[in-house]
């Protein structure tokens, strides 16, 4: 799979959320499955997909008013007693708003049991808030390339808002635009509408390709769409596959968690 991409010098504060570090925080889990079906990102019910469901909301510093949408971290509790060596990995779906800033995330209950000793699942739940350590992972969707889904509130031929789905790699988006494969040169900007979404009200005719700026540590590149990859009938609420996916990961700048196994 190809993945095409343009070298941009460009340095970001937000290097040091993609290095390999390991952070000492706590987590709780949603009570609810009703938790999976919304999110600050905007991926809506497809979020359950996204490794089977093992998905979180993460506090604002790792939210990043969007940024963080679609990073995957790993994390297990620090409970031996009840906790497996390799917790579970995650992917950031959502805003967890804690005030005191106690709380890293909030798990899927699906996600929270996936860190427990065999048989005490159970046990970890009536735990209720766990001690954990969390490291930023690459996200690998198996057999997915990314996809690009047309927001339902998008109004052809106009506004156009799109949803970058199974980003993989240790990156963040941070940017976009979209051309018509007829003119390649003239890129239309797309601004962050909220989470992982992004719009234009300006979107151009005919086939479309799009770009989006992602960071993986201490550059930015350019990750480019297949050419046409909406059509020149794009239709909202429809999702469009492409034929590529990222793979880059980040530059490790931090000290890792040595004792992770």
């Amino acid at each position: 799979m190809a993945i095409f991409l343009c070298f941009v010098f460009l340095l970001f504060s937000s290097a040091s959320a993609a290095c390999n570090q390991c952070v000492l925080s706590k987590a709780s889990f949603f009570g609810s499955s009703k938790g999976l079906s919304g999110g600050a990102c905007g991926y809506g019910p497809v979020a359950v997909d996204f490794h089977g469901g093992h998905v979180a909301a993460a506090l604002h510093t790792i939210y990043k008013k969007g940024e963080g949408c679609g990073a995957c971290f790993q994390i297990r509790c620090k409970n031996s007693g009840v906790c497996n060596t390799k917790g579970t990995k995650i992917v950031v779906t959502d805003l967890h708003t804690d005030k005191s800033n106690a709380t890293d995330f909030v798990l899927s209950s699906r996600a929270f049991r996936a860190m427990a000793l065999p048989g005490k699942d159970k046990q970890l739940l009536s735990v209720g808030i766990a001690d954990v350590e969390y490291k930023r992972v690459p996200c690998v969707y198996k057999g997915q390339n990314v996809a690009i889904r047309v927001e339902k509130f998008s109004k052809f031929p106009n506004y156009l808002a799109v949803t970058a789905l199974y980003q993989g790699g240790q990156t963040a988006i941070l940017g976009g635009d979209v051309a018509s494969v007829d003119r390649p040169s003239n890129w239309v900007y797309l601004s962050r509408n909220y989470g992982a979404v992004w719009d234009t009200d300006s979107a151009p005719s005919g086939n479309l390709t799009l770009r989006f700026i992602i960071n993986s540590g201490f550059d930015a590149q350019f990750f480019y769409t297949n050419e046409g990859v909406l059509p020149a009938n794009w239709k909202p609420g429809v999702t469009y596959n492409t034929s590529v996916q990222i793979t880059n990961v980040a530059l490790d700048g931090c000290a890792p968690c040595n004792t992770w196994k």
